[in-house]
């Protein structure tokens, strides 16, 4: 079941993503573009759009020069890729923004990039405030941390929303209660599911939809499944014997999910973070689940891998939500 968003515009340079945003928002208008190579002027012939008529300009530059999973270069030319978003801000004038990165970028260059953005945006005209949010905070089954960069055209300041998660009396959301109902096998698009809602959580993440989509196991190798089974729920490769630790040389090798706690960050990678149960990899809807879409949002694109980067480069739309019903309260 799609929602229609009729007055929304979405930009962006990978096709796979614009079809299953279009597929999922009936009535958006989508346009394959670069933002670094296209000018504010011409996206908004494209559009008719005026300038001073746009309510809200909400995007996520590329972030792999301030990720912890890059090498964290300052002089990374995709640090500058914000700017293209900042141009868009300036030019069209809306009554606010919302830009989304990686929580490295407040300490890259010791600080130096975090203040540069600042700038740039009260260069606009526009006071932009910041925080680093963390997503198991706001209801999703993720410890995911984000920065967000908010301003406001008319001067006000930003009061970001305080989670209410986390707490004794409102605990986070774990694993197993995102994901427990999904089964270990590859369901056929638009299958039934073949087990109950055990957890409001799935309660919630069922609501509309239609079958179950985007379940299919990726088929390991014999050797890895059997690597993959010698690690416990919650554990990573420093439970696997000292022969095996050293068969991936990444921090995060051999690590299944925790069944107890909130997931850690869903990357696009998800080549070493498994299930905290089955002997493999999460399927594109498990990550949803963990990133919070609901089953009723489908994605599309080539092949299951894409599915799995699109999630992994998503802002996970409960803490998305909530940003949203904040930044209504100034609009």
């Amino acid at each position: 079941m799609a929602c229609k968003r009729p007055d929304s515009r979405c930009i962006d340079n990978w096709p796979d993503a614009l079809e299953t945003f279009s597929k999922n928002h009936i009535g958006v208008k989508v346009f394959l573009a670069d933002l670094s190579k296209i000018k504010p002027a011409q996206i908004s012939k494209k559009f008719g759009i005026k300038r001073g008529s746009t309510d809200v300009i909400v995007g996520g530059p590329p972030c792999q020069g301030f990720s912890i999973s890059g090498k964290r270069n300052p002089d990374d030319p995709r640090n500058t890729l914000y700017k293209a978003f900042v141009d868009f801000v300036s030019y069209f004038r809306p009554k606010a923004f919302l830009m989304e990165n990686v929580p490295y970028l407040i300490s890259m260059d010791k600080g130096r990039i975090k203040d540069k953005i600042v700038q740039d945006f009260s260069r606009c005209g526009y006071e932009a405030r910041y925080a680093v949010l963390k997503a198991s905070d706001f209801g999703v089954p993720q410890n995911r941390r984000r920065v967000f960069f908010v301003g406001l055209e008319n001067g006000d300041i930003f009061d970001f929303p305080t989670g209410n998660f986390g707490t004794k009396l409102n605990p986070c959301i774990t694993a197993k209660e995102a994901i427990n109902d999904l089964p270990q096998n590859s369901v056929p698009d638009g299958g039934v599911y073949p087990a109950s809602i055990s957890s409001d959580y799935q309660r919630l993440m069922r609501n509309g939809s239609g079958g179950l989509y985007n379940h299919e196991v990726i088929d390991h190798k014999e050797d890895t499944k059997r690597i993959i089974s010698l690690v416990p729920d919650g554990g990573n490769y420093k439970n696997l014997p000292e022969e095996l630790r050293s068969t991936r040389k990444v921090n995060i090798a051999w690590t299944r999910l925790n069944s107890r706690k909130p997931s850690f960050t869903i990357d696009i990678g998800h080549n070493h973070i498994f299930h905290y149960k089955f002997d493999r990899v999460p399927t594109a809807r498990e990550s949803a689940r963990i990133q919070s879409f609901p089953d009723r949002f489908i994605f599309f694109g080539k092949n299951k891998a894409s599915h799995l980067k699109q999630v992994g480069n998503a802002v996970p739309p409960l803490l998305g939500e909530v940003l949203g019903k904040q930044l209504l309260k100034y609009l």
